[in-house]
């Protein structure tokens, strides 16, 4: 069971209230209390003479009341709890992370245009967050690219870069298949064709066969799951080695998916600022699953 409690971002879109749902199971899962935050946005400062918006205190917040109404006589014995700010959501709710499990929000909220595929505090949140964030797409999204037929049951799926590992992704991912009682879909990407400058202007491929490729890659691949398999021995694990572009993959794979796992971009010295990364972004705009954002593990970044 835990202590820190899974953190729903609502703002009274159906969005959100996709994330409240999604956040809810989470929390029944972990056995953690639920924390329902909203962030009211509001001028803090107005032309003189121009009439002046004061936010309501939180009891009679009518997103937080909406909020109450919904999860009346489902919640069962999860705790819940409800948080009103004011202020920018883009700089509150990743503060929201530093005490929290997990942080749910919805792809899009109320502001912005509405044909945007994720919303700036998703991305936001997602980047700067200290715990993993969870972002839930609209339903209906439709992915392109050729994917196997899964075998059935619930699954989860992870990104393995086998030159650049995550513990910490990986291990989401292991824990929440578990949790789930899903399989574990490992999408280990690989570029190919393989290139090499010959002279200023010129590629060459190079002599090497792509079987060998792949088995190297499973090969590694297998090598980094072997401790987070004999922690999780009931899960299932599938390793998948596919060519090319690893978002694509990833995307192709969100399909049906209960879950999408991804990680962050590691901070380092000559590259201090956080990042998502090319993948992780492209994943977050495109997965029809919920997509898990997991940041590196402090000694990692």
């Amino acid at each position: 069971m835990s202590t820190l409690p899974v953190v729903a971002a609502v703002d009274g879109s159906e969005d959100s209230w996709r994330a409240l749902d999604w956040a809810l199971d989470a929390a029944r899962r972990r056995g953690a209390p639920l924390r329902v935050a909203h962030v009211r946005q509001y001028a803090a400062w107005v032309q003189p003479g121009a009439p002046v918006v004061v936010p309501p205190p939180p009891d009679e917040d009518p997103v937080l009341a909406d909020a109450r109404a919904r999860l009346a006589g489902s919640a069962g014995t999860t705790v819940l709890e409800y948080v009103g700010l004011d202020g920018a959501p883009g700089a509150l709710l990743p503060e929201l992370g530093a005490e929290a499990e997990l942080l749910v929000l919805g792809s899009r909220g109320r502001g912005g245009f509405t044909r945007l595929l994720l919303g700036s505090n998703g991305l936001t949140a997602a980047r700067d967050a200290e715990c993993p964030v969870v972002v839930v797409p609209r339903p209906g999204r439709e992915v392109d690219g050729p994917r196997p037929a899964p075998a059935p049951g619930p699954r989860v799926v992870v990104g393995l870069k086998v030159d650049g590992p995550d513990e910490a992704t990986l291990d989401f991912a292991f824990t929440e298949a578990a949790l789930r009682d899903a399989r574990l879909q490992v999408v280990a990407a690989y570029p190919w064709p393989l290139q090499t400058w010959a002279a200023p202007g010129e590629l060459i491929a190079p002599d090497v066969d792509q079987e060998a490729v792949e088995h190297e890659t499973r090969t590694l691949a297998e090598g980094f799951l072997a401790a987070h398999r004999e922690r999780h021995p009931g899960v299932g694990v599938e390793v998948r080695p596919a060519s090319g572009d690893a978002a694509g993959h990833l995307v192709a794979a969100s399909k049906d998916a209960a879950l999408v796992v991804v990680g962050r971009h590691r901070r380092r010295l000559l590259a201090p600022a956080r990042m998502l990364g090319s993948v992780t972004h492209a994943v977050l705009l495109h997965a029809a699953s919920p997509v898990a954002v997991v940041p590196p593990a402090p000694g990692e970044e």
